[in-house]
């Protein structure tokens, strides 16, 4: 991998990011996120559970409305307040077409020029394996931005009054092992924190482990990223372009 990353495109001027968890866009994008709502760009969330599994000292009926009010409260930091859940079962996503179906949805609704989602690679950065939902959520994404444009995919979407979209001009994969390019996230760094640390339940739950200290976890990955940028602070993302 290269140590070089290049400036992302930044002419546009709506988004939807389109995660599997209530903490996924936290834990890699919230900064970004700041950063472009700040320029008065309009960003969407649509998660695809309410993280109803992610608690293991929780129940699900108790965690997915928690889980839900953290999201919204982590969002509205950031400077989002449109948040949509697809209610598709934590821990057991299906890569399939009720998910691309949802997601093209969502893309046809918004009508975006950037979609933004997370690592579907096999593996993270390192290595280590990646999560079923997280892979199975993003290569569903992948695939909706093509499904959103195309008017005979999903012909009921348009009997619901959501008319074809081709205007998706790029994707944002938030930690993917290959990523090339990155934004400046100095002044909007203190406020990605604070919108992971709204996942106090989540949070919680994760006892001493590295996950469980947004600040630090966050701090060594920014740095890392912003060394390579040549800034303080830094978020990189993968760029799939469409155009």
């Amino acid at each position: 991998m290269s140590n070089e990353l290049l400036p992302l495109p930044d002419q546009w001027s709506t988004a939807v990011a389109v995660v599997a968890h209530p903490d996924d866009l936290e834990y890699g994008s919230a900064a970004a996120v700041a950063r472009w709502t700040a320029q008065g760009k309009y960003v969407a969330y649509c998660l695809a559970t309410r993280g109803e599994a992610g608690v293991d000292g929780m129940a699900p009926e108790d965690a997915g409305p928690a889980r839900e009010h953290e999201q919204r409260a982590a969002a509205a930091v950031v400077g989002v307040s449109d948040v949509e859940f697809l209610d598709h079962p934590d821990g057991m996503i299906e890569y399939g077409l009720p998910l691309r179906r949802d997601i093209a949805r969502a893309i046809r609704k918004h009508r975006p020029e950037l979609v933004i989602t997370a690592n579907y690679h096999p593996a993270w950065v390192g290595g280590a394996p990646n999560q079923a939902d997280h892979v199975a959520v993003g290569r569903a994404v992948i695939d909706a931005v093509r499904d959103a444009g195309n008017r005979w995919v999903f012909r009921e979407l348009t009997d619901q009054g959501l008319e074809p979209w081709n205007g998706v001009q790029a994707l944002l994969v938030a930690g993917s092992p290959h990523a090339g390019h990155a934004v400046d996230v100095g002044d909007h760094f203190a406020t990605g924190v604070k919108s992971l640390q709204a996942h106090s339940v989540y949070l919680a739950g994760l006892g001493n482990g590295p996950l469980a200290d947004p600040e630090a976890f966050l701090t060594r990955i920014a740095r890392a990223t912003g060394e390579r940028f040549g800034c303080a602070y830094a978020t990189a993302f993968e760029l799939i372009t469409f155009r």
